[in-house]
């Protein structure tokens, strides 16, 4: 059994370095265009070279998205930006129209080129497809069972690589092709624009009773009607590695670093723990299940894995975030006892906060003092991004993660 690589999205330069030094083996990031997150922060050129610099010195690939379901407007400005990605030399694009594909076979074709789960790849026959055109890795739909990947897993060729999303927010759409975005507020999903209809509140309007709104009785409010849990399968590594999919990838390129922290070094140590043992595996998972636990969700199920969804499967009365853990910041530098930090969330001296370390230690330790740029004293830090000295009662490094448990 190969060793699967875990794939880990990036928002930013410091959620790509934090991803590569939480455990990711690879992580994948988009451009400024051309990718179906354009409400994430995304790479500037600039940022994009130091981002792939910084993962490659580190021994960690990177994977940029390119893809949208492109129109004729865009094929122009395609070319472009893969002569762009050439001269940064990523190591594969994530492509999912094949018009995309020929553009960026023809500039860069030193590059790997994975297909998207959005060109939706539910059968063997389409991995064969792309594999004889020349792409390295298809992404499978989310729509498939383990068993289809197992099929798939043997009626391809050996050096066709599977790559599955194991953890994070299921689309109600096949595949995440989502038109209701578009018919509701114009924005085009498959252009990276979506405005996550899915999770609304709805209600029923009777046609000869126009204004009459009607709940769905899950919930006095309203209901939640599109609006699924999130995968998560920490506890059927085993499954999957046997399936023989060769990357676990982590869905949430729109997360802040305390969430790609939290989920790769989770995953990182239950893939390591198993490939040591299946029994060390096994007595780690309570560790597993809590730590998963401290990042953003709307809990949890196993999607498609194990057959088709249910309604067990869907968040009916609420389409809020659970969310125990409060991102306070990343060590930028540390000198001691000091931390140097942009703060994120407000925190107040005298604080009890914990350190969350890339080896798997959680350090609790107490706010001494913090201290603004100029050096002034600080009782409180209640205003996002500014740059922070912050000292506190056991030593930080750099890149670790400053979080607080919530109310």
């Amino acid at each position: 059994m190969n060793k699967p690589e875990l794939l880990v999205p990036a928002s930013s330069l410091e959620v790509l370095k934090t991803a590569v030094i939480f455990g990711a083996d690879a992580v994948f990031i988009g451009g400024e265009a051309f990718g179906l997150r354009a409400k994430a922060k995304n790479f500037t050129k600039k940022e994009m070279k130091e981002g792939i610099e910084f993962a490659h010195e580190h021994g960690v690939k990177v994977h940029v998205t390119a893809n949208i379901l492109a129109h004729n407007y865009d094929l122009e400005g395609a070319e472009k930006y893969f002569k762009e990605l050439k001269a940064l030399k990523p190591d594969a694009l994530i492509i999912a129209d094949p018009g995309m594909f020929t553009i960026a076979k023809r500039i860069c074709p030193e590059i790997e080129i994975h297909i998207s789960t959005q060109a939706n790849n539910t059968n063997y026959e389409t991995y064969n497809f792309w594999y004889n055109l020349g792409a390295k890795r298809v992404v499978a739909a989310r729509e498939l069972s383990l068993n289809e990947i197992k099929e798939i897993r043997e009626k391809i060729p050996a050096d066709k690589e599977i790559e599955c999303f194991i953890h994070g927010a299921m689309c109600i759409s096949y595949s995440g092709r989502c038109l209701l975005s578009n018919f509701f507020t114009g924005r085009d999903a498959n252009h990276g624009a979506c405005t996550h209809p899915c999770r609304w509140k709805y209600s029923v309007m009777e046609e000869k009773r126009p204004g009459e709104y009607f709940p769905v009785y899950e919930n006095e409010r309203g209901t939640y009607i599109f609006n699924s849990k999130d995968l998560c399968m920490i506890e059927h590594i085993p499954e999957l590695v046997e399936a023989g999919i060769d990357s676990f990838k982590i869905e949430g390129r729109m997360k802040t670093a305390l969430y790609v922290a939290t989920v790769a070094r989770t995953y990182r140590k239950a893939i390591d723990d198993y490939f040591e043992s299946k029994e060390k595996y096994l007595a780690n998972m309570d560790w597993y299940k809590e730590e998963i636990s401290k990042c953003t969700y709307r809990h949890f199920s196993t999607g498609f894995y194990f057959g088709k969804p249910t309604e067990e499967n869907q968040v009916y009365d609420s389409n809020t975030y659970v969310n125990e853990y409060i991102y306070l910041g990343t060590v930028e530098k540390a000198e001691g006892k000091k931390a140097y930090i942009e703060q994120k969330n407000k925190f107040l001296v005298g604080d009890e906060i914990e350190i969350m370390k890339p080896n798997g230690e959680n350090v609790k330790v107490k706010v001494e003092s913090i201290k603004d740029e100029e050096g002034n004293e600080m009782e409180s830090c209640p205003h996002s991004r500014q740059k922070l000295c912050i000292t506190l009662s056991q030593p930080a490094e750099a890149y670790d993660i400053l979080r607080v448990k919530g109310d």
